[in-house]
């Protein structure tokens, strides 16, 4: 029994993660070598790093990616920590097209686009090789899923692990925390989310349950960054925990509204993995839409707890225009 639940977890795991490296590497060769440019040069105003933060985590898959590339120009001085709190909120809302795509269940052409990926890497051209990257890493990801599909059944006929789920079901906090820690571990929230849609499809899990350890899994994606930030400027360790603060406040405002918000995702389609792809994309656009026009106060809340003791935290010359 737990070998056909492990052998398919780690192999799907495994797929999953490769993929997400395959196109990450692909979309960076495409687009990569701007990024720090357009990250340093269109950051001026909030609603400016807003889309520079779901863009690059889009090129990027990965908002643990841009945190880390986020605090590495902060800590060389190229942009200001100002200047990066709408990069982090466009960050936490960028990460939930790969979750929408997954959603779409398009594990069908996993093997084509692997192929096709492939034939396009063994190209001369480097743009070509990069586009195959990115098709094969998409096609190791569709497989990944459908590796991970295999151990449902077992999952459904162990005691153990449905008694471990109907504790989950009964508080949400058990949920939160699972999606946290185990974020932590494997450093991929998409990885977590896909997992949680597999349970759910195979109703091993509650809406709620699921839709916990999703809110828990955007916590647990902050844990990079804080590693990252360790040993770096104050401007750094203000990038990470900003990050991980506004995911957690967002986290603990929307866990006694989950059954509000399983029913707006109901309503939207009958496919649990869709609803549990657009309660995050719900989630995060909420969140980031309501912190928006928030971001210099929030920016000097953060530098009110975490300050700056060789400087006062002065706002940077947009932050001046903003607040007058």
């Amino acid at each position: 029994m737990m070998f056909s639940i492990l052998a398919p977890f780690t192999l799907g795991l495994c797929f999953f993660l490769l993929g997400m490296y395959a196109m990450r590497n692909g979309f960076q060769n495409l687009a990569g070598k701007k990024m720090e440019e357009w990250m340093s040069r269109f950051t001026r105003t909030p609603y400016h790093s807003f889309w520079v933060g779901l863009i690059a985590t889009f090129v990027l898959q990965s908002s643990s990616a841009v945190t880390v590339l986020t605090i590495g120009l902060t800590n060389a001085g190229i942009i200001q920590f100002a200047q990066t709190v709408g990069i982090i909120l466009g960050t936490n809302l960028g990460t939930t097209v790969t979750t929408e795509l997954v959603a779409l269940k398009l594990e069908s052409f996993a093997i084509p686009m692997l192929l096709v990926g492939v034939a396009l890497w063994l190209l001369p051209r480097p743009n070509v090789r990069s586009t195959g990257l990115v098709i094969a890493g998409f096609g190791l990801i569709f497989l990944g899923i459908d590796t991970l599909k295999l151990m449902a059944k077992p999952l459904e006929q162990s005691e153990t692990f449905r008694s471990l789920f109907l504790e989950s079901s009964h508080s949400i906090w058990i949920g939160l925390v699972t999606g946290i820690i185990f974020t932590a571990l494997i450093h991929s929230g998409s990885a977590t989310t896909v997992i949680t849609m597999g349970l759910l499809t195979h109703q091993i899990l509650s809406m709620e349950t699921a839709l916990a350890i999703v809110l828990g899994a955007n916590i647990g994606t902050c844990f990079t960054a804080v590693i990252a930030a360790i040993g770096t400027n104050t401007a750094s360790k203000q990038v990470a925990w900003c990050h991980t603060l506004f995911n957690v406040a967002g986290a603990i405002v929307f866990l006694p509204f989950l059954s509000q918000l399983a029913q707006v995702s109901a309503f939207l389609t009958a496919s649990p993995s869709m609803q549990i792809a657009h309660s995050q994309t719900l989630f995060n656009l909420i969140c980031s839409m309501a912190a928006l026009p928030f971001v210099p106060q929030i920016a000097r809340f953060i530098q009110w707890i975490i300050p700056d003791k060789r400087q006062p935290p002065t706002p940077t010359v947009w932050l001046k225009k903003k607040t007058g």
